[in-house]
């Protein structure tokens, strides 16, 4: 093969492969212009959620205060008698008792006796009388004969009178031995519950010692310290929720504020007849709310208000799904809404259900709106999440 011929080959391959490699990068190109045509891919939603929307509505005031559980009245039952042994002892601290329902008895032998003594004595003076009396009437039958002076017969009728007296005082002196007897026998001097007992088996008392104490009717009130400044919300009949140490809720009702300020403390106690609760007792310190008025709240879900490095956040929702973080200052509580003070307007629709997974610009899918659902009464609960007292 000459050497034109090998050279002619060649030049023709050469050619050839650039002619292959114009036509990929032709292709190329083409590939390249033909994608810059197609449109974006719509962004993908980040998460299904629910949204409600802001919603106005009357929410109650709430005015705070703290005091103690005590006794509406306390009776104290004690000995009336002095010097006697205490025989028996029928109740204990925590029974609920009757009036007239015996409590305790003394030893009534000694007081027996003397009973038996003074019905003796009044027996000796009924005899006495009979006898006085048919003298002085003997002696006004002879008054016309002369038998008998005058004098003589004024004696009989004084002896007469005076048997009589003599069995008044011996009446009266056994009537006497009959309510020591009586006393003997200590009973309770209304309904209620045993809040203390001192009494003792086998032990002498004083008359006057105090042996139990009742309160009456179980009956308690709760006895709430109100500043100078709070005094003028509160008035009588006014509702009231008492919050135990152990979390249960006890309702009440205002009865009566103290006509006077407490001029070390200046507080007013202020008096609230409860309802009777099984884990109500006297001597606990409470927290309590008089419902003093109400005002109107703009309100979302709980779990719509998302706290993040000590702030609340709500995540409104825009054209496309598209959500916004919008900052909000938050007030009062009822139930599981919240009060919006600020951030947002009534009916701006916000991601409920879902909201502490989102972040600034993410696209979401809507499941469902919950609307207006659960808008509080005015009668609910609410406090400020700090102080628990509620917002003008």
């Amino acid at each position: 093969m000459s050497f034109a011929t090998v050279f002619q080959q060649r030049k023709a391959l050469v050619i050839a492969l650039g002619a292959v490699l114009a036509v990929g990068v032709i292709g190329v190109t083409t590939v390249r212009a033909a994608d810059d045509k197609k449109p974006a891919a719509a962004a993908k939603p980040a998460l299904t959620v629910t949204t409600a929307r802001a919603t106005q509505s009357e929410w109650p005031v709430k005015l705070a205060a703290n005091g103690n559980i005590a006794p509406w009245q306390e009776a104290i039952v004690g000995a009336e008698l002095a010097g006697l042994r205490i025989s028996e002892v029928r109740v204990n601290v925590g029974d609920m008792v009757k009036r007239g329902q015996v409590l305790a008895t003394f030893a009534p032998e000694t007081i027996r006796a003397d009973l038996a003594q003074q019905n003796a004595a009044v027996a000796e003076a009924e005899a006495a009388l009979a006898e006085a009396d048919a003298n002085a009437a003997r002696a006004r039958t002879l008054q016309d004969s002369g038998a008998m002076s005058a004098q003589q017969i004024n004696q009989y009728v004084t002896a007469a009178k005076t048997a009589a007296a003599r069995l008044q005082a011996a009446k009266a002196a056994r009537d006497n031995g009959q309510l020591r007897v009586g006393y003997t026998r200590v009973v309770s001097p209304d309904d209620g519950v045993i809040s203390a007992r001192a009494a003792t088996v086998g032990a002498v008392v004083g008359s006057g010692q105090e042996l139990f104490r009742l309160i009456r009717g179980n009956r308690l009130e709760w006895r709430a310290e109100v500043t100078a400044s709070e005094l003028a919300k509160v008035a009588p009949g006014q509702a009231v929720t008492v919050t135990m140490p152990t979390g249960a809720a006890v309702n009440g009702k205002v009865r009566v504020v103290a006509p006077t300020v407490d001029t070390t403390s200046r507080n007013a106690i202020v008096y609230v007849d409860l309802a009777k609760h099984a884990e109500a007792r006297a001597g606990m310190f409470a927290r309590g709310e008089f419902a003093v008025g109400a005002t109107g709240a703009l309100s979302l879900p709980q779990q719509a208000v998302v706290l993040r490095d000590g702030f609340s956040y709500v995540f409104k929702l825009e054209a496309g799904n598209k959500v916004t973080q919008l900052k909000v200052q938050t007030g009062r509580r009822v139930g599981d809404r919240v009060e919006i003070t600020a951030g947002i307007k009534a009916g701006e629709e916000v991601v409920a259900s879902g909201a502490a997974f989102l972040a600034e610009g993410d696209v979401v899918r809507v499941a469902a709106a919950t609307g207006n659902a659960s808008a509080p009464s005015a009668t609910a609960p609410a406090k400020t999440p700090a102080t628990g007292k509620a917002g003008a």
